[in-house]
């Protein structure tokens, strides 16, 4: 309590300690409203103080007080779970004797140098689970809780859920509908609802010599400043502050960052791999020495001929990129994104014992009120609980769910038809670029166009992703979750698909559709009649790939990182200046400066959330064509949690410290990405890449096809995976042959431009390799899952034991209680249960 009484969070007898804060305006006319509502508040038990602002005279703060009886009395109905009676009977062999070995092997470590990743915990509070068991909070079993404060029994995110659980259920007009602080807010009644910081993030003491002054100061000082970058989180800690939810997705994110070092080491020596054999490559050196090649002109006015030479550079940087560790890395991302969910259940486990979230979810998942309000005449019993609840008919869910779908689909085609104009933009200017004035652009105008497609690409998916949210948001209201997990995956899953196709639409048509279906020279499929499609460079479409994911990536992080903290930056930073000037020497309360921070979005961890599914979506799905990926991710992942953290503890006001036991939908949603990774690489290495038309040729057609392992078995590659056509057929005054990327038979052949043998063999021995890949690659996953349970073995033990053991203090417990109360009536005291 010490800190609250230091921070000022009290109300002004000093004693009432402050829960939550309500804002509003003195301007607002709902007077009748926030009149009802507060008179409804204390009805229910809450205590109310009103104070107005010192910076600004139309802000009115309301502090709110739960006292004691009102806690217990919720704490019952919301199955809160809290500290149960310790019994000393309660040991363990097998935990003894590892008690020991970790004893002996602690004094082993002290020997060795200490790990600089590990956090200083001489000045952090006592954060050891407490080895109490915990039970349902019970009014007529409260002595069997351990209460040695009332003050401190119930912890600071239990006192504001409690809280704000009695907000969103009091009534402010009359009517089945008129009720919660979130529609007050929506109608403009109060300007917001939070729970107050514990306190100032800074101190003008050092935190080694004075200690923390709070716990948001410990947060600051341990966790939240740049220069713990390399540190591991104090996740009880955050826990305690912010709730298990926020607690659960640093976890979860800490835990992704940790496994993309092995990720990104293995794709760095993919990388080198190519960039130390670049020069030896016999693709790279055929294509470097042609010069007496002519290629055929890629558009048909202003594009002239150009040697192959002149892909010198390109051919290099693609080898970069598909070379002969490809493969092997593709595989190895798909067992690595297993291994890193599979795991992840095993540490979701051990923190949800750690956090007392085992029966949490089946036991506190509480009707949205809104949900309430629709259906409050159609009620039905719960067959878990036995009482009456609303229901939403299965006639009404449908049709909901239809409109929904309907919606989705047409979010989608919009986002198709953006793809679709930016391919027309491309092939418009195609030509333009090709007679550019600038002899840069001209002679690079591929990689030009390319570079503009790209841009424009990334302006209209920021453009769009402002309508999805909304789109999104009103498609989940009108499905009328039944309760706020449902409601927020339903939200996620909707805003996912909305961005993950916005993002991926233009990479999945590099991938697979640039260049496939152009025809050949004389006979070129053209857009609408009148435009050529667009062909790949000589040296293949994997360089385009490449472009558009590393700009799209390196842009959308940037953006990202920018709009989570730099915009709070500027908008506490004026809301401070604007203080300052007009209040030099007034004492601003804790209260009031948290009003002047920004609010956490209004959907939650959604947004934090959907960036790293994302990023783990372009990490592994097209991880076969660009190897740096987890590099990059590694690095972004690395700010990421400390720029988050900086924001939840100096930006953001503090928000509901929230219960939950998993991850959400997005377990799912990473689950069906490590599925559509499998086979978007198997198509990468099968038809973007050379992988297969190279292998191909080394074991039928090469100089290897005669047993000559003498020979390089590449030579003559390029010449081979060449075609030719006669340029007098182009009608450009140009006489001889032209070569192009294809399998079609020459000029003078019995069937000129006809696709060869050549050609049905490679396609054959594409589609080969997309089964044997994705068969053998989802094996080893399928595998690998059954090999690792979702529980430890040990924990999965305890849990059980414990369950057991609750029963036999409960039992015990309630036995004591009976004979306290034999004795002080003067009956005779039983051992045993009379």
């Amino acid at each position: 309590m010490n800190y609250i009484a230091s921070s000022g969070l009290l109300f002004k007898d000093g004693k009432k300690r402050i829960d939550y804060i309500l804002v509003y305006r003195k301007s607002s006319i709902q007077y009748d409203r926030r009149n009802t509502f507060e008179k409804n508040l204390r009805a229910e038990g809450l205590m109310l103080e009103k104070e107005p602002a010192v910076a600004n005279p139309d802000i009115m703060f309301i502090k709110i007080h739960i006292p004691w009886d009102t806690l217990c009395k919720y704490a019952e109905r919301l199955n809160i779970r809290m500290p149960f009676r310790k019994k000393c009977y309660y040991t363990d062999r097998k935990k003894e004797s590892m008690g020991r070995m970790k004893k002996n092997l602690k004094n082993i470590l002290n020997w060795m140098p200490k790990n600089p990743m590990i956090l200083d915990k001489s000045v952090f509070p006592d954060l050891e689970v407490s080895e109490c068991y915990t039970g349902p909070f019970s009014r007529a079993r409260i002595h069997h809780f351990i209460i040695n404060n009332k003050d401190t029994f119930f912890s600071n995110a239990a006192r504001s859920r409690i809280v704000y659980h009695v907000l969103q259920r009091t009534k402010y007009e009359n009517g089945i509908s008129k009720v919660g602080i979130c529609k007050l807010i929506n109608n403009g009644a109060y300007e917001a609802a939070f729970p107050p910081h514990e306190g100032a993030y800074k101190s003008s003491q050092p935190i080694k010599t004075h200690g923390p002054q709070n716990n948001r100061h410990l947060l600051y000082e341990r966790w939240a400043r740049w220069g713990m970058w390399y540190k591991h989180q104090p996740l009880d800690l955050i826990r305690r502050y912010f709730g298990e939810k926020i607690g659960l997705y640093f976890a979860w994110l800490g835990w992704y960052t940790g496994m993309l070092i092995p990720a990104a080491i293995v794709g760095l020596c993919v990388f080198f791999y190519g960039l130390f054999t670049m020069n030896r490559s016999q693709v790279s050196q055929e294509i470097c020495a042609a010069s007496e090649v002519i290629m055929c002109p890629l558009c048909d006015k202003n594009c002239s001929l150009q040697r192959l030479n002149d892909s010198c550079i390109y051919a290099k940087v693609t080898y970069l990129f598909d070379n002969g560790g490809t493969v092997f890395f593709a595989i190895f991302m798909a067992i690595w994104a297993t291994v890193f969910l599979e795991f992840w259940k095993r540490r979701r486990s051990i923190l949800t014992y750690a956090w007392d979230l085992i029966e949490w979810e089946e036991e506190e998942e509480t009707v949205r009120p809104q949900f309430e309000a629709k259906y409050y005449t159609m009620e039905r019993v719960n067959p878990i609980t036995g009482k009456p609840e609303p229901h939403q008919p299965f006639s009404d869910k449908i049709t909901r769910l239809l409109i929904s779908v309907s919606g989705i689909f047409f979010m989608i085609s919009l986002v198709i038809t953006a793809v679709f104009a930016v391919v027309v933009y491309r092939l418009v200017v195609m030509e333009q670029f090709a007679s550019f004035k600038w002899s840069f652009i001209k002679q690079h105008w591929q990689f030009a166009t390319s570079a503009a497609g790209v841009c424009i690409n990334f302006v209209i998916i920021m453009m769009l992703n402002v309508a999805y949210e909304k789109v999104a948001y009103l498609l989940t209201n009108l499905e009328y979750p039944r309760t706020e997990s449902e409601w927020e995956n339903s939200f996620a899953l909707k805003m996912f698909l909305f961005q993950f196709v916005n993002l991926n639409s233009s990479i999945f048509y590099i991938a697979f559709f640039l260049g496939r279906f152009v025809g050949h020279p004389g006979n070129y499929n053209k857009l609408f009649n009148r435009w050529r499609l667009e062909e790949c460079h000589p040296s293949g479409c994997l360089i385009d790939l490449c472009l558009q994911m590393s700009v799209i990536m390196f842009l959308k992080q940037i953006w990202n990182n920018f709009m989570e903290l730099g915009y709070p930056l500027i908008q506490n930073w004026w809301s401070r200046h604007k203080i300052k000037r007009g209040n030099q020497d007034a004492s601003i309360p804790q209260w009031e400066n948290d009003w002047n921070l920004q609010p956490m979005n209004i959907h939650g961890l959604m947004d934090e959330y959907l960036e790293m599914v994302l990023q783990f979506g372009f990490t592994t799905i097209f991880v076969a064509a660009f190897p740096l990926a987890p590099l990059l991710a590694l690095l972004n992942n690395i700010i990421e949690i400390r720029l988050d953290a900086y924001k939840f503890v100096t930006q953001w006001r503090r928000p509901l410290p929230a219960r939950a036991t998993d991850i959400g939908i997005w377990y799912g949603i990473l689950e069906g990405i490590g599925i559509l990774a499998v086979i978007t690489n198997a198509f990468v290495i099968a038809i973007t890449s050379d992988y297969i038309p190279r292998l191909v040729y080394e074991y039928k057609y090469g100089p290897c096809a005669d047993q000559l392992e003498n020979e390089n078995c590449l030579k003559g590659y390029v010449n081979n995976s060449l075609s030719f056509f006669n340029l007098s057929e182009l009608g450009i005054g140009k006489s001889g042959y032209c070569r192009y990327r294809d399998y079609r038979g020459p000029p003078w052949s019995s069937k000129p431009y006809e696709f060869t043998l050549q050609y049905w063999h490679i396609l054959a021995a594409r589609l080969a390799f997309i089964i044997v890949f994705e068969h053998l690659v989802f094996g080893i996953k399928s595998f690998i899952a059954f090999l690792i349970p979702d529980i430890p073995q040990d924990l999965y033990d305890r849990i059980r034991r414990e369950k057991y053991l609750v029963q036999e203090m409960m039992y015990e417990a309630e036995l004591e209680h009976l004979q306290q109360q034999r004795k002080k009536s003067g009956q005779p005291v039983h051992h045993e249960w009379p």
